[in-house]
């Protein structure tokens, strides 16, 4: 059975004291949870990682960041590399997030780059796809998936693959108060699944983690991981609320498929 993983996207909210504030109210909600079978990630702004490093020292959660840069080092003013987030404490990082595509022309090419440098630096990139509106609208949504996931993992061997977590974001359900629903959540998850056999094959597509992304809520959070190809969420708002994302975990981790 695969294990769930549950990931907080904070965005650029929180400032220093805040994300401390937050990391230990989850901590201490989170306290009791079996960390045997739900995985939890907290992805602060990059001001935040060292301090909620240390926050979640003693605990189970994990710390990720929010994008990185390919390069290990360089002239590359404002960028952060792989191995500045391993040394301030992460273990994950996202990658190819609608918003850095919409907002900063991330492109395929730059997401498989990122994916082969978080690798080798041992960091676990949770990859980011998924369609907009129009695209939804025209049914071009399988189309997209299958770009975004065959151009993102070019040169990426089976071994590789096995480190790495999908998130289906539909971009049109991000901050929108929309969600997909259940259904349409694991029709695109379970076509991403059969889309991983076809290039690595049954064992690998069936140890690959696939999250879902798009306003989850403790309110819906069941419904979508009662589905058998959804195996965890990558929230956003609800991040940001003590309350909230330790109902989502808690919620998901009493999910048995």
């Amino acid at each position: 059975m695969r294990k769930t993983i549950i990931a907080g996207n904070w965005k650029m909210y929180k400032n220093i004291s805040e994300a401390i504030e937050l990391s230990n109210g989850l901590k201490r909600e989170l306290f009791k949870l079996d960390f045997e079978s739900t995985e939890v990630v907290l992805c602060p702004p990059f001001t935040a990682l060292a301090e909620v490093a240390e926050v979640l020292s003693e605990s189970d959660i994990g710390l990720g960041g929010q994008d990185m840069y390919w390069a290990e080092e360089g002239a590359f003013t404002g960028e952060i590399s792989a191995n500045m987030l391993k040394d301030a404490g992460c273990q994950y990082v996202i990658i190819g997030h609608s918003e850095r595509r919409q907002f900063f022309a991330e492109s395929n090419e730059t997401v498989n780059k990122k994916i082969k440098a978080a690798i080798k630096c041992e960091l676990t990139p949770i990859v980011c796809v998924g369609e907009n509106l129009q695209e939804r609208e025209q049914n071009k949504t399988f189309n997209v998936i299958e770009d975004h996931i065959k151009q993102a993992l070019v040169d990426i061997d089976a071994q590789q693959m096995q480190k790495i977590v999908v998130a289906y974001e539909p971009v049109w359900a991000i901050g929108t108060g929309k969600t997909a629903t259940p259904e349409q959540a694991q029709e695109v998850h379970k076509y991403i699944r059969d889309l991983l056999k076809k290039m690595y094959g049954e064992d690998v597509a069936q140890g690959v983690r696939i999250q879902y992304g798009g306003s989850v809520k403790p309110e819906n959070i069941l419904e979508l991981m009662a589905k058998p190809d959804v195996d965890g969420a990558l929230v956003g708002g609800a991040s940001l609320k003590i309350d909230a994302f330790a109902a989502i975990v808690i919620k998901s981790s009493e999910v048995r498929k």
